[in-house]
């Protein structure tokens, strides 16, 4: 083992013992908690994620009775995460996991629809006990500080180092070192902001708090501007109903419920009653939306026509339309 890890193991162990956060996915860890708290937390808030989780798996208590669930009650359960691909992902795995059963080593888990490497690792380390890394950008943040290493975190030669430091490196308590790492990365030595170095366990071995160069780590590629998209949205309402489309089946949202939605001008359906603008940031993309509350004289046969209570318990919509929701009375 590395000689600064051999040091910092137990340090951070023992931190985690005392400062983890009461995060209701720690209360046990089963394969299938593991699962679901991993691929919601991808790409969202921790405070985002935790009262959505309870609610999820009270839902979808197993793997089974997500297989069995409809997909559309699965993407109305998932509303206001984003990133809706996870929860068809997550539907698929529990699919297979019904039917063939809980794999048992990192391929396995690798293998499950929606399972990256770091997902891999985190539920191999958590859920089986296994010296299998979960190398995400926290890991990598506090690994490229503690060595003071200004190798470019974003390239896969760097990944692969740290992930091979840290198998080395395991202890027997797997489960708690992975999300001790994770949280070390989470509440302390923070991605955005200054580290808050007072309370880290590390402090008096991380070569870039020594040197005074935390904020100097770690390097990245710069990132690219996101694509901006000039959108028109109808909230086009008749006899208390609202109209509604699918969104194609690939893509960005693919197969969510949205109010009708054009890149461009927006066809006349009728008098304006209200009017708003909106944006919503997406990873890659920015969309820049107009909206226009419109009544109309009888219901397109084009589109779905609901009411107000069935758009809030039956359809998803994603977190991009919430700014027109508010004119769903």
């Amino acid at each position: 083992m590395d000689e600064v890890m051999k040091t910092a193991v137990p340090l951070l162990l023992e931190w985690y013992r005392v400062c983890k956060r009461d995060l209701p996915w720690r209360k046990q860890r089963t394969f299938y908690s593991v699962l679901v708290s991993e691929l919601m937390l991808q790409q969202t808030r921790v405070e985002a994620v935790k009262e959505r989780y309870v609610a999820f798996m009270r839902q979808f208590p197993s793997p089974a009775a997500l297989a069995a669930a409809d997909e559309d009650a699965v993407l109305k359960a998932w509303e206001g995460l984003g990133y809706y691909s996870r929860a068809r992902n997550l539907k698929k795995a529990a699919e297979r996991i019904a039917e063939e059963g809980y794999p048992t080593d990192v391929r396995g888990v690798r293998a499950l629809p929606g399972v990256g490497d770091y997902t891999a690792g985190a539920i191999s380390s958590i859920a089986l006990g296994l010296a299998e890394p979960a190398v995400d950008g926290n890991v990598l943040r506090i690994l490229s500080r503690l060595y003071a290493d200004k190798s470019n975190v974003d390239e896969p030669a760097t990944k692969a180092r740290y992930a091979a430091l840290l198998r080395a490196a395991y202890p027997k308590e797997t489960g708690d070192f992975c999300e001790a790492l994770m949280e070390l990365g989470a509440i302390v030595c923070v991605p955005n902001g200054a580290p808050l170095c007072g309370g880290c366990p590390w402090a008096g071995l991380c070569r870039a708090h020594l040197a005074n160069s935390e904020e100097d780590l770690p390097v990245r590629a710069p990132k690219k501007a996101r694509r901006v998209v000039e959108a028109r949205v109808a909230v086009l309402r008749c006899g208390g109903k609202y109209a509604l489309e699918k969104r194609p089946a690939k893509g960005l949202l693919a197969g969510l419920w949205q109010f009708p939605f054009f890149e461009g001008e927006m066809p006349f359906f009728g008098e304006t009653v209200a009017q708003k603008r909106a944006v919503h940031i997406f990873t890659h993309v920015e969309w820049r939306m107009e909206g226009r509350l419109v009544e109309v004289a009888a219901p397109l046969p084009q589109y779905v026509w609901a009411s107000a209570d069935e758009i809030r318990r039956i359809y998803a919509l994603p977190s991009a339309f919430k700014a027109f929701m508010q004119w769903v009375i």
